[in-house]
């Protein structure tokens, strides 16, 4: 039949070029036979095909050094044998075979090259063909083109240098990672077993703490030769030699720590927090721009307000920045406010650090930067004046790549803009950024507790009393509540935000202007309010008691050395002065500043400072200690002024801080004793020397430089030894100066003139008399 003859057509192509003449051959004769009979001789044609193809035997040993290749070469080799496609009847294709030749691959190859499983592999090179080929074309899909290659490592280096989103990401990453160690770290500190105490503690106090009997206490202190009683206080050096005779490790606080309003208080849950308001501190060099950038920020002139244009108090404003709340705190950039510049680091979330383009990196600016650095408060850069035609932005990233400190468009981790507060330029990009890192620090607090914060200043008000700006941290302030802050308690009486207006509450990230209290706490303290005003006047009058006895005994003794030191200076002298100022930052910048003028030989003592009008009580104080009153921005009362006259207390009023400083510099220089230093006038040469009886040696010279008088004092040079005077201060003094018979007040260089020495004879010719005067040079604090 004919589709018989099809297959065996087919099945001939299988088998070797030198059999198809064979095979051609004995067609005929089965064709002669019948129809059954061809069918098998086109069969046993190919019997003795599949015998000879021993190949397969090879191709398997190839598998076994080379399996990977070798399957690729069994499934080429298939596809080049034309009529071997699933389609065609004779490949023995049907469901059934294709699942056993599936389950056959799973089993292991068998090997042998004789008999037995040649027939399984002529079947399975017909289905390899079907599919190694579909194996092959996929293989060929997945095949990545060098160019693609390339592209791919050309992106992945972009990314990395130029610092994409997914870098920025990272970093942000990296900052909640850091925020988070440092929140674990503090958490794990706060857990150690020091025992935390407070200098000046009395016996009984100590006693609990350690967990004894106060017994125990005072008869360790026996031991130590210390005799106590049990209300006794006891100083630092005492309270340590005790806690280490029982094993305690002591840590000591001061009076106003936060640790006290720690007591009886609880966490807050995580239920309780609601997002609060960044707490912004803006700091720099003076005059860089700091408070220019708030008065654009707030649209206000903040600036117009201070004397001599510069800041000299910390400012705490309330701001809304695309429907967002900001605190931003500005703090003073000259270099006498370094505690008020620590305090406004403390108490921040982001520091924002300006610096001039058209200037560098000042030392205010490094102290800054140090502040916010050991405070762990994150830092954003802005370049200020970039209208200015001298402004450099890049010199001020290379001084700050210097520091260690570069900047995320140089590939660091710290945000900067270039910005421009006159103009306005860029402040709205400051602005995105310094929420940016806000966000990053997930800002929260619970407005529905007893509220806490910080001092920011206090003054003295005629009409109103103490005056204390505070910042509220967490909790929620009400009037009339009770608070402590420092050593002084209160009631508050009346609250105002920071442009003058009354409120009734003021909730976390909130400025607020307060009055009721007892005193002006130091800026920097830190408030808590209380329940009841009993409790709150308790933990006020312990303090204050500690503070008091703190000052008591830290007043220093004078010791023999100093009095040694003293005596050998001979001209030691001491400047006391008394300091009134408007607020306490202030008062106490000018302070430590007066204070670091000392020097050896002036010593400058703060013997009183205090917020408020200068009174009568402080000329009295003044005149009783020689001192001097110095006034920041407050004036003298009318009984001041004439106590002051008739005690005859100087009293200096001042409005910028700097000029206070120069001014007691000056006068520190004043009281200084003034140096003496020789000068050259003359140089004689010794011509002719003449003995004359009762009058001694009488000296022929000639003036070779400058002007010789009568009080010039002189020193006898011989082959550049001096020979008189040899005694340390002892000057040579000149008895006669003659020319010709008369008698001269001076001579010139030039001429001849005669003239005899005090006390001394033995002059020679050719001696040089070196002529000199002392100077008086008056000395500095430089």
């Amino acid at each position: 039949p004919p589709m018989v003859e099809e297959v065996a057509k087919d099945n001939v192509h299988v088998v070797s070029d030198s059999k198809e003449s064979e095979i051609a051959a004995e067609q005929p004769q089965g064709a002669s036979t019948g129809d059954n009979e061809v069918v098998e001789d086109t069969f046993r044609a190919e019997a003795p095909t599949l015998k000879g193809l021993k190949i397969v035997g090879k191709i398997n040993t190839d598998r076994i050094t080379r399996p990977s290749s070798t399957k690729k070469e069994e499934v080429k080799k298939d596809a080049k044998q034309p009529g071997q496609t699933p389609s065609q009847p004779g490949s023995a294709s049907s469901g059934d075979e294709l699942k056993r030749k599936r389950k056959r691959k799973k089993l292991p190859v068998n090997f042998n090259p004789q008999g037995g499983g040649s027939q399984e592999h002529g079947h399975r090179g017909g289905d390899s063909h079907a599919k190694g080929g579909k194996k092959h074309q996929n293989e060929v899909v997945k095949e990545v083109s060098q160019k693609e290659i390339d592209d791919k490592i050309k992106s992945t280096m972009a990314r990395i240098n130029v610092g994409g989103k997914n870098k920025r990401s990272k970093i942000r990453r990296d900052k909640r990672e850091t925020i988070r160690e440092k929140t674990e770290a503090l958490e794990s500190a706060n857990t150690n077993d020091k025992l935390q105490v407070t200098e000046f503690i009395s016996v009984s106090e100590l006693a609990s703490l350690l967990n004894v009997a106060a017994i125990q206490v005072i008869t360790t202190c026996m031991n130590l030769g210390v005799m106590v009683s049990i209300n006794q206080r006891l100083d630092a050096e005492i309270i340590e030699l005790v806690a280490s005779e029982f094993d305690r490790e002591i840590e000591f606080i001061s009076a106003e720590d936060e640790s006290d309003f720690d007591i009886n208080d609880e966490e807050d849950s995580e239920d309780s927090l609601v997002p609060r308001a960044p707490i912004i501190t803006v700091m720099g060099h003076v005059d860089h721009g700091k408070t220019s950038l708030l008065d654009h920020i707030r649209q206000a002139n903040v600036v117009s307000g201070e004397a001599g244009g510069i800041t000299q108090h910390i400012g705490a404003y309330e701001v809304d920045v695309k429907g967002k709340k900001i605190v931003f705190l500005d703090t003073p950039g000259h270099e006498a406010f370094t505690a008020m510049r620590a305090r406004g680091a403390k108490i921040t979330d982001v520091a924002v650090v300006i610096i001039a383009a058209d200037d560098s990196i000042m030392p205010q600016t490094r102290e800054a930067i140090s502040h916010a650095q050991a405070a762990g408060v994150p830092i954003v850069f802005a370049i200020n004046k970039i209208d200015k035609p001298a402004a450099d932005p890049e010199k001020i990233k290379n001084e700050l790549a210097q520091m260690n400190l570069l900047v995320e468009e140089w590939g660091g981790k710290y945000q900067s803009q270039d910005i421009s507060s006159k103009t306005g330029q860029n402040i709205d990009l400051l602005l995105e950024k310094i929420l940016l890192e806000a966000e990053i620090l997930d800002l929260k607090a619970n407005p529905d507790r007893l509220s806490i914060g910080t001092v920011i200043e206090a003054s003295l008000d005629k009409g109103r009393g103490y005056v204390t700006k505070i910042l509220v941290q967490n909790g929620t302030l009400n009037q009339s509540d009770y608070i402590v802050a420092g050593e002084y308690s209160g009631r508050i009486k009346a609250m105002f935000n920071e442009r003058g207006k009354k409120i009734k509450t003021a909730g976390p990230s909130t400025p607020v202007l307060v009055l009721g209290l007892s005193g002006a706490p130091q800026a920097g303290d830190k408030f808590k309010e209380f329940e009841n005003e009993g409790e709150a006047r308790q933990i006020a009058a312990r303090r204050s008691q500690i503070n008091r006895e703190q000052t008591n005994r830290a007043t220093r003794r004078i010791s023999l050395d100093d009095i040694g030191r003293r005596l050998a200076l001979g001209t030691f002298k001491e400047l006391n002065l008394i300091i009134k100022g408007d607020v306490d930052g202030s008062i106490e910048a000018l302070a430590d500043s007066l204070i670091k003028l000392s020097v050896e030989t002036i010593q400058v003592n703060v013997i009183h400072k205090a917020v408020g009008q200068i009174t009568e009580s402080d000329i009295m104080l003044a005149s009783a200690s020689d001192a001097i009153i110095i006034g920041f921005q407050v004036r003298p009362s009318i009984g001041a002024r004439k106590a002051a006259e008739r005690e005859g207390v100087q009293i200096k009023t001042y409005s910028i801080i700097y000029e206070a400083i120069n001014e007691v510099k000056t006068a520190m220089e004043g009281m200084l004793e003034p140096t003496k230093e020789e000068k050259n006038t003359c140089e004689i040469l010794v011509r002719e020397v003449y003995k004359i009886s009762k009058v001694g040696t009488v000296i022929g010279a000639y003036v070779q430089e400058g002007k010789v008088t009568k009080s010039t004092y002189v020193r006898v040079i011989r082959d550049g030894i001096v020979i008189f005077p040899t005694k340390e201060n002892v000057h040579g003094e000149i008895g006669t100066l003659k020319r010709y018979k008369d008698d001269v007040k001076e001579v010139r260089a030039g001429m001849e003139c005669g003239l005899t020495i005090k006390n001394f004879n033995d002059i020679k010719v050719e001696d040089i008399i070196e002529g000199y005067e002392i100077i008086e040079v008056k000395q500095t604090l430089s």
